[in-house]
């Protein structure tokens, strides 16, 4: 019975405590173009195996070589081309509208095939999706 009561009044703390958890998005909207949050994510793909792309002022890529067991597994799983090595990629493209821009992040593996083409597996995360509208938030978008 203590048990029980103890938990009550713990689920009852819980729901009642300020939740100041971002939902957990890919997108945001900023008031202006996010300059900061462009540059910023330039400065942070400058690391060993690490190259950065900017098509326009709309989209920015940071390429990433993955650890040799990653790169083998995809390979394996998706028939990738084992003389071109899959990639982490991390895209952010902005969209002008109406309320300012929209901002929205995609994370994926780029897998090159033996035909030349290149297939896209999504990197899906809750814990990624929380990182993301945390780095939104901090740089003035509000996730969406």
């Amino acid at each position: 019975m203590k048990l029980l009561a103890y938990s009550l009044i713990l689920i009852c703390i819980v729901a009642c405590a300020p939740q100041d958890v971002p939902i957990a998005s890919r997108s945001a909207q900023f008031d202006a173009y996010p300059q900061r949050l462009f540059e910023s994510f330039e400065t942070s793909c400058t690391g060993p195996g690490e190259s950065f792309e900017k098509t326009g002022n709309q989209k920015f890529e940071c390429y990433e070589i993955l650890p040799a067991k990653a790169s083998a597994f995809l390979i394996l799983n998706y028939d990738g081309n084992p003389q071109d090595l899959p990639q982490s990629v991390t895209r952010l493209t902005s969209t002008k509208n109406t309320a300012g821009y929209r901002v929205d992040a995609n994370v994926f593996f780029e897998v090159p095939q033996k035909d030349g083409s290149v297939i896209e597996v999504p990197l899906e995360s809750p814990t990624l999706d929380q990182s993301i509208s945390r780095l939104f938030q901090a740089m003035g978008g509000l996730p969406s």
